[in-house]
């Protein structure tokens, strides 16, 4: 039997056009279900208590409501507060994680906590980046709109708390998969529905040329983060195949072309990794990327994933790596991955469950 779509996946024209096929329904009725799904986030259509039986049995006969449900929460101990949960998806029972990461921050002179979600938005990887878990397995599928949203509303239940800001930093690559996406940050950018800002959800990318090019066409104007971890192409081939598709000489025009039409800066990530990318002579080059995108530099020192063969630098070769890029005044920061007891690296949660 086909898999009931997810009300979570429908815009707020897709669902009056959904409601008109089904049936003569007072225009008001549509609001009513959207208040319900998106506000009250309830779990059944028998909880829709202001609409008639008749239509509560309409929409649970054609559609569904929550497309994942948690399997495991797993809260660090080092003190971050970081949270990883593992999901099992409706459609076909695969697994998919996402990781909550917490921040203090100070309003009105008060501290309170600012709710960071890490987004995965494919089942596994196809890009096999070589320090990452999620390729280990491969690549499964695409996750639908619905489910990537599905993780905001789960990480939300969790929490307790409204998540201030999203990376799609988990596991996949988002540009990979631009057809549910880009459907997603308009339903999540909509002020009638979850109403996040865009400037407050940041797209993470290997380098995927042409879906830089379809992302920047949708006019959401959302914040960049390039995987770099490589400076030169032997290096970042090594590291990220990708690189054999499209090459640093492809991939930074395209980044100019992305800040030439954006007003946020662009975040280079560089995970530092032993005896591999983590020389003065890369990052000699990794600074001449950035001062010629204008862009920012993120260091992290690699989480190890059992399995793969590399190791985390020193903490003293990584301050030296990073005071060099200072010295060449590269904004730069070091951002020591939080988690690393919980397994917070992409794909590792979901690793040791298959």
């Amino acid at each position: 039997m086909e898999e009931k779509p997810s009300l979570l996946g429908l815009t707020q024209e897709q669902l009056a056009a959904r409601l008109s096929e089904l049936g003569d329904f007072p225009s008001y009725r549509r609001a009513q279900i959207l208040d319900w799904v998106w506000k009250k986030r309830v779990t059944d259509f028998e909880q829709m208590t202001n609409l008639p039986p008749a239509l509560r049995s309409i929409l649970a006969s054609h559609f569904s409501l929550h497309p994942l449900e948690v399997q495991e929460v797993h809260l660090s101990q080092s003190g971050s507060e970081t949270r990883k949960f593992l999901s099992r998806l409706a459609a076909d029972g695969e697994l998919i994680e996402s990781v909550i990461i917490p921040a203090a921050i100070g309003r009105g002179g008060a501290h309170s906590e600012r709710i960071t979600l890490c987004i995965s938005s494919q089942v596994g990887c196809a890009f096999g980046c070589r320090f990452c878990a999620s390729g280990l397995l491969g690549f499964r599928r695409n996750l639908s709109s619905a489910e990537m949203i599905g993780q905001i509303f789960a990480a939300e239940k969790i929490t307790g708390e409204r998540v201030d800001n999203l990376v799609f930093m988990g596991m996949g690559e988002p540009l990979s998969n631009t057809t549910n996406l880009i459907p997603a940050l308009r339903l999540i950018t909509d002020p009638a529905l979850l109403g996040l800002g865009a400037r407050h959800i940041t797209i993470s990318t290997s380098g995927h040329v042409p879906g830089l090019k379809l992302l920047g066409e949708c006019g959401i104007p959302v914040r960049l983060a390039v995987s770099l971890h490589g400076a030169s192409d032997e290096i970042r081939s090594q590291i990220m195949p990708v690189n054999r598709k499209w090459s640093l000489e492809q991939l930074l025009p395209a980044l100019e072309d992305w800040c030439a039409h954006s007003k946020h800066i662009i975040t280079l990530e560089y995970i530092l990794i032993s005896g591999m990318n983590d020389s003065l002579s890369q990052a000699d080059l990794l600074s001449a990327i950035a001062r010629r995108l204008n862009a920012k530099v993120n260091l992290i020192p690699y989480n190890t994933v059992e399995g793969l063969p590399w190791s985390r630098p020193s903490e003293k070769h990584c301050r030296d790596f990073c005071q060099h890029l200072i010295s060449q005044k590269i904004p730069v920061t070091m951002r020591y991955e939080k988690g690393h007891d919980i397994n917070a690296a992409c794909g590792q949660l979901r690793l040791r469950r298959s």
